[in-house]
């Protein structure tokens, strides 16, 4: 067994591996860039190095320098975690060359699967079925159109190297395919640094299969069973589980056979997943189609482990260092059910748009035998545009899926994030919704469930500004209580804010906003605590902090005979004190309008666009002086490796672009000068 291992990643994957090294006693060895310095991967390992600037192109994609770094640390293997090297062969090779074991397949094997369409031939010839399409090397625009017009639409696009759903675009009819082949060859050019692409016929209602594979040195090689990946946005997976809900044991044992013979044909060694499309009769009936092979750890590995006891990052290890298999096939068996969310900085009511921002608040539901976080994100870490803007993978697991979907629920409540946009109350919705729970799985359920995941946006209930003016209550009274004791009278009445007044009734308004509406609390104090009225409602209100203590924000609050746990998080960024409600597992959040500090937005008299975040302007999709309607596309930005299309909000006139194609621009800079139609 290696005594140092370098860790050629970042994040939360960099953590996990360093938690299993600690416990195996493996020194950890990190790399950083200098924007992740400060990173909790960083402060995990017992080393760090630093290999470059913030650009992954020019830090974690820089084999040399990781290389270096481990020849400089005595590092005797380097595991690559996922993405970046971790399916690079030029890489792998320079490991062996450089003495250095990589902890992965041998680079052979990653060039036999690591481009999709080599893979495709390679298994169409061992017999394996294949989803229709071109997966050949020509690689020009009228051709490629050309080849999807003969498999006939709708039709994916996608990039022989990588993943992640970068790359990979569908198209539903001929006259679309050119700009959606030319966005999809930049992004993946810019994410793999390899264009190429195949066509494939896409499947409606299919779901997303895929076998966790594991192979040794000696010729041995076994499938640790499957995982469900179809809830899936923008072709990235959402939320993952295994085992595959309706799974048969006959499916099982032929998809199963079927990974492991790839597995074999390509002298694989470590871990893999071999992934397939199925139809949506799957698993009672119909075909499944080989899609790739993944020659890496899987990001949603986690659910794998929690059903089968075992760490996979230990099977790397080992395997790596020449051992056996630990374990054999008929050795390994399924235990209950796991799910796995991906938290991630983004909005998805604006099109799950990444966000960018400091974690002012960050509260996470707390670890178990049931419950795992795997994260490398803490509270007042800043989510960059440099890289994949996931904060945690939320894993959760119990004796069938119907009490681990509760978990997931209860768990994703207890989730309080703030100070970037995130995706945790879209996955309680989704982890709620019927389809989801029901198990009527395909990658298209977000799209065909769109009404319940996306509602329409209502008032808050009454609660939360009861419990938003409370737990204000409670901190003004706990920090007049602190003025009070500092100065030399502290029972004076002028110093508690305990609403006392002269031959008046105590009486104050307070007032919040969610969007357009505003809403007054009406707070009138009482000897054992305050009547607060919202319009027609009003409630006798009392609360205290609990020991997490104010600053944290978890409160309780009496409401008449009803008692709520809830958080409350005041803010207070670009001149608006905002207040997260976090409550029933939602998180509500509220503008005060303090009259003594409210400042008045100013009008967009120019109708100017802004960076959404800080980027790269990659096409100008209009003209000036152009006349354009709502939702016609005026440009595209680039930002943490994915293409994002800023269109028109109204019908209106482009007048002007600020900025030209290859600019980098800031977040919040005006992007288009842009007149709206009168």
């Amino acid at each position: 067994m290696f005594s140092r291992i370098l860790i050629a990643n970042r994040g939360e994957i960099a953590c996990r591996v360093i938690r299993t090294a600690r416990r195996m006693g493996v020194r950890t060895i990190a790399v950083y860039s200098e924007a992740d310095a400060n990173a909790r991967h960083v402060r995990l390992a017992d080393e760090a190095v630093c290999i470059g600037p913030a650009a992954a192109r020019e830090s974690y994609l820089v084999g040399e320098r990781i290389l270096e770094a481990a020849a400089r640390s005595g590092a005797q293997a380097i595991h690559p975690g996922y993405g970046f090297l971790s399916e690079n062969d030029a890489f792998a090779d320079s490991c062996t060359a450089a003495g250095i074991t990589f902890i992965g397949p041998p680079a052979t094997a990653i060039r036999a699967m690591g481009s999709k369409s080599a893979a495709k031939n390679l298994l169409a010839a061992a017999g394996v079925p294949l989803t229709p399409g071109y997966h050949g090397d020509e690689q020009q625009a009228d051709f490629l159109r050309r080849q999807a017009d003969a498999i006939g639409y709708p039709v994916l696009i996608k990039a022989t190297a990588g993943g992640g759903g970068k790359g990979m675009r569908l198209v539903e009819r001929g006259e679309d395919f050119a700009a959606a082949l030319a966005s999809c060859q930049r992004e993946a050019n810019s994410a793999f640094g390899c264009g190429q692409v195949l066509i494939e016929k896409y499947l409606s209602r299919s779901r997303h299969i895929e076998i966790q594979v594991f192979a040794d040195t000696h010729g041995n090689c076994v499938h640790l069973f499957e995982r469900d990946c179809s809830v899936q946005r923008r072709h990235q997976k959402v939320v993952e589980e295994a085992p595959a809900p309706g799974m048969t044991a006959e499916r099982r044992a032929a998809m199963g056979r079927a990974a492991v013979d790839a597995a074999l044909a390509v002298g694989y060694v470590g871990a893999g997943t071999v992934e397939f499309i199925a139809s949506e009769a799957f698993p009672q009936e119909g075909s499944f189609y080989f899609m790739e092979m993944n020659t890496r750890l899987q990001v949603e590995h986690p659910v794998t482990e929690m059903i089968t006891g075992q760490d996979l990052v230990e099977w790397q290890l080992r395997v790596a260092s020449g051992e056996h298999l630990p374990l054999r096939q008929d050795q390994l068996d399924i235990r209950g059910h796991a799910l796995e969310a991906r938290i991630y900085a983004e909005n998805p009511d604006q099109e799950f748009l990444p966000s960018t921002g400091r974690l002012l608040h960050l509260a996470r539901p707390a670890e178990s035998l049931n419950v795992r976080v795997d994260t490398g994100i803490e509270q007042g870490d800043e989510i960059t545009p440099f890289y994949d803007p996931m904060i945690a993978k939320l894993i959760v697991w119990d004796v069938d899926r119907h009490a681990a979907l509760g978990r997931m629920r209860q768990a994703l409540a207890d989730y309080r994030i703030v100070g970037v946009s995130t995706n945790v109350d879209f996955l309680s919705r989704l982890v709620a919704c019927p389809a989801f729970a029901n198990a009527d799985l395909d990658t298209g359920l977000i799209e065909r469930s769109r009404s319940f995941l996306f509602p329409a946006r209502g008032q808050p209930p009454s609660s939360v500004f009861f419990v938003a003016a409370v737990a204000g209550l409670l901190r003004e009274h706990a920090a007049a209580l602190a003025t009070a004791g500092r100065s030399g009278d502290p029972w004076s009445p002028w110093s508690l804010h305990d609403g006392w007044r002269l031959n008046l009734q105590p009486r104050r308004t307070l007032s919040y906003r969610f969007a357009d509406t505003r809403s007054e609390v009406v707070v009138a104090y009482e000897a054992d605590g305050w009547r607060l009225t919202l319009g027609c409602e009003s409630v006798l209100a009392r609360g205290r902090f609990l020991d997490s203590g104010q600053f944290a924000g978890q409160l309780a609050v009496e409401l008449d005979d009803r008692r709520l746990i809830a958080s409350v998080i005041a803010v207070n960024e670009r001149q608006e004190q905002k207040r997260h409600v976090f409550l029933d597992g939602t998180n509500y959040v509220l503008l005060r309008d303090d009259p003594l500090h409210l400042v008045e937005a100013g009008g967009t008299h120019g109708g100017g666009l802004t960076a959404p975040m800080p980027g790269k302007i990659i096409a100008l999709l209009a003209t000036p002086g152009q006349q354009v309607e709502k939702g016609a596309p005026l440009l595209i930005l680039e930002a943490m490796k994915m293409e994002h299309t800023v269109t028109a909000p109204m019908n209106g006139r482009v007048r002007a672009f600020c900025y030209a194609a290859g600019d980098q621009v800031a977040d919040g800079a005006s992007l288009v000068d842009f007149e709206a139609e009168a």
